[in-house]
């Protein structure tokens, strides 16, 4: 047994951790570029916490999702406001952003020389400039991962610039920034954080640590995000959401993900539809598919029981079958309101185009037995 786990240097979890930026920040550098969306949450808060700790900031937005020339961009406006450091505040995006550009500004180059897929996929070379993560949302654990996932209109993709010298220096979890998020962004989020989590415990590359952490982020998850939707000042179900979050990154980042995330990528690149949204719709049937092809092989007998306990986690039935968990999840997104692929608004026409595309992600290399195309059709084809 081998296997690495490398995460932030330093992570600060709790309700008004925000604060915990004003001792930190001004070790990091006179300087900070603020990278952020235009989601929910004030940013007001962030910046008289960095004012009162003397520290100078340009602030620099992304939208959607960060594609190649935002990432340009926001590594201009760096080097101009001779930023020394970052903070990335918000969601997957903002981080992701503030990561690629923290990494660039060490390393020379253009952000194509490091993209896998599209890109010379490239090692960087030097540590990133040091980094504070800030999550706003609780979806995509990338405060403590080691990726930046950027989307390449040119090649209707979203492909990844992954390094352990990416991982912020500094990750500060405070449930009670996701206060605000509204119902859509909070259902979308947490499936995502969900399927991170349960996919890591099947991976091909889970290890022991992972597993311990993947568990727990299950069993916290499939508690809490519907009460996190229901509810959006359950302070309770926030913080579970958030850990579930903050596992999965922990998780993803050091025993890698599925077949979910190997859909996803492509989808997302060819399609405006929320990353979250699509991991819902097809969570249930790579689940039920992936479960499917083991029973056929031999020896398999002690993953096809990492199903067992998801369906079990999920459900909350000590006894409770794969089919089971598969109607669970199903029933979860349809409770949180998520759109199937249908509404998303992909056609079958695509699907061939859709499987060419995730044959090659990494994601789909690490999922826990090889899909042939006949079953990577029908999970499309029962997701939409």
């Amino acid at each position: 047994m081998s296997f690495e786990f490398a995460t932030s240097g330093r992570i600060i979890f709790g309700n008004g951790s925000l604060k915990m930026v004003s001792e930190i920040a001004p070790g990091l550098g006179r300087k900070v570029l603020v990278v952020t969306g235009s989601g929910s949450v004030p940013l007001e808060p962030l910046l008289e916490v960095l004012e009162d700790a003397g520290v100078g900031v340009s602030v620099f937005r992304v939208g959607y999702e960060p594609d190649i020339p935002t990432i340009d961009r926001g590594l201009q406006q760096a080097k101009d406001e001779a930023c020394e450091f970052v903070v990335g505040f918000g969601g997957g995006s903002s981080l992701d952003s503030a990561k690629a550009i923290s990494a660039l500004l060490t390393n020379t180059g253009k952000l194509m020389d490091y993209l896998e897929v599209v890109g010379k996929g490239q090692k960087i070379a030097n540590r990133a400039a040091p980094m504070i993560a800030l999550p706003t949302t609780a979806g995509t654990g990338a405060e403590v991962t080691r990726n930046a996932v950027i989307s390449s209109p040119e090649h209707h993709v979203k492909v990844s610039m992954r390094s352990p010298l990416m991982i912020p220096r500094v990750a500060i979890v405070d449930p009670e920034l996701t206060l605000t998020m509204p119902p859509s962004v909070t259902a979308s989020t947490g499936m995502d954080a969900l399927t991170q989590v349960i996919e890591a415990y099947v991976s091909k590359r889970a290890n022991p640590m992972t597993d311990i952490i993947s568990a727990e982020g299950i069993q916290r998850g499939a508690r809490s995000l519907l009460m996190a939707y229901q509810d959006g000042q359950n302070l309770t179900a926030r913080e579970d959401m958030a850990l579930t979050s903050l596992f999965g990154g922990f998780a993803l980042a050091n025993g890698g993900l599925g077949a979910v995330h190997g859909f996803a990528g492509p989808i997302g690149g060819m399609f405006q539809a929320a990353h979250g949204a699509i991991c819902a719709s097809l969570l249930p049937y790579v689940m039920k598919y992936n479960a499917r092809a083991i029973q056929t092989l031999p020896g398999m007998e002690g993953l096809l029981q990492r199903f067992q306990k998801v369906a079990s986690w999920v459900t909350r039935k000590p006894d409770a079958s794969i089919e089971e968990g598969v109607v669970w999840l199903e029933e979860l997104a349809i409770a949180l309101h998520i759109p199937g692929l249908l509404d998303i608004g992909i056609e079958k026409a695509v699907f061939p185009r859709i499987i060419e595309k995730s044959k090659v992600s990494s994601s789909m290399q690490k999922n826990p037995v090889r899909l042939d195309e006949q079953n990577l059709k029908a999970i499309l084809s029962d997701a939409y």
